[in-house]
């Protein structure tokens, strides 16, 4: 700030004016002579004098505006860059609510899986019950069906023995959403509870026990009749009933086959059924969790970069 002294130096003929020819002569005798400073002092000078409040001054308005520059261009970084993480949080919402229908329709099919599994092994286990029975149709059952002449359906469950139904539940989604960040909207422990779902060792159990252990069962099924049925039976073909009534007698007397069957029903009984149970225990509780969470991302809203809930 100018002083009484300073404009007293200035006004060097004393009429209490400044003319232009003062205000001249004072900017050039304010300040060092270029020519005496250091070769440092020299650099960072501009004009042909150095003076130390001209030189602060100017560097608090370079800081200030440097301040000002930085400040900016992180701003419109930081809101570009939170507009494609706004978008990416809003695909990541949409595909927990895909998730979750995706674990519905695996509820839907595991229902179906256990409630087919069930009328096979109903008739599995007649057929074991009654195999010791001296009747020629003990190898015969039938179901409902109002096409047939007296309403029904005759046929050999032993035939469908060849029939396989491993589990395979979808896991589309999962697939989609497992490396593209969406997990990150989970709680960990939710994401893990997730991941047992998908690729648990309880679901693998069950994928096992409906494929490969029931692939070696129906192998040795065909094995004993490609190695010894065809030798010993003058006709083979397992898919018409009367071959089960005119072979009855031999076949009742085929023990290993009375013993496969039971091994099916042994794996279905005391292992499939209680794995299907347990799974579906597991879907249910799962999508109430998933609803959990995804109320509580649709709650939260957005300011700029930061994600705000008012529920907490």
């Amino acid at each position: 700030m100018s002083t009484k002294d300073d404009f007293d130096k200035i006004d060097t003929n004393k009429d209490g004016v400044i003319s232009e020819e003062e205000y001249a002569n004072a900017k050039k005798s304010s300040g060092i002579e270029k020519e005496k400073l250091n070769w440092f002092v020299r650099l960072i000078t501009l004009g042909d004098r150095f003076d130390i409040k001209d030189f602060f001054d100017r560097f608090k308005k370079s800081i200030v505006e440097f301040i000002i520059l930085v400040f900016g261009v992180t701003v419109s970084f930081g809101i570009e860059q939170q507009g494609g993480e706004s978008d990416n949080r809003s695909d990541g919402i949409e595909n927990l609510i895909n998730l979750r229908d995706e674990i519905e329709k695996i509820i839907l099919y595991t229902d179906d899986y256990t409630e087919n599994l069930n009328m096979i092994a109903e008739y599995y286990n007649r057929q074991y019950e009654k195999w010791e029975q001296d009747d020629e149709n003990i190898f015969i059952d039938f179901q409902e069906d109002e096409d047939e002449p007296d309403g029904k359906y005759y046929f050999a469950p032993m035939s469908l023995y060849v029939n396989r139904n491993p589990f395979n539940p979808e896991r589309v989604i999962f697939d989609a959403i497992k490396l593209d960040g969406t997990f990150r909207l989970l709680p960990k422990e939710v994401g893990l509870e997730m991941t047992k779902i998908y690729d648990g060792v309880e679901l693998g159990y069950l994928i096992e026990n409906t494929g490969k252990i029931e692939e070696r069962l129906v192998n040795q099924f065909k094995d004993r009749i490609a190695n010894k049925w065809v030798y010993d039976l003058p006709f083979v073909n397992i898919d018409i009933a009367d071959f089960w009534v005119e072979n009855r007698k031999y076949i009742q007397n085929d023990k290993f086959m009375k013993y496969i069957l039971y091994q099916r029903l042994d794996l279905w009984q005391y292992q499939v059924f209680d794995q299907l149970d347990n799974y579906k225990s597991k879907l249910v509780e799962s999508t109430k969790i998933l609803d959990s969470v995804i109320a509580v991302r649709n709650s939260e809203y957005e300011f700029i970069w930061w994600v705000l809930n008012p529920k907490d």
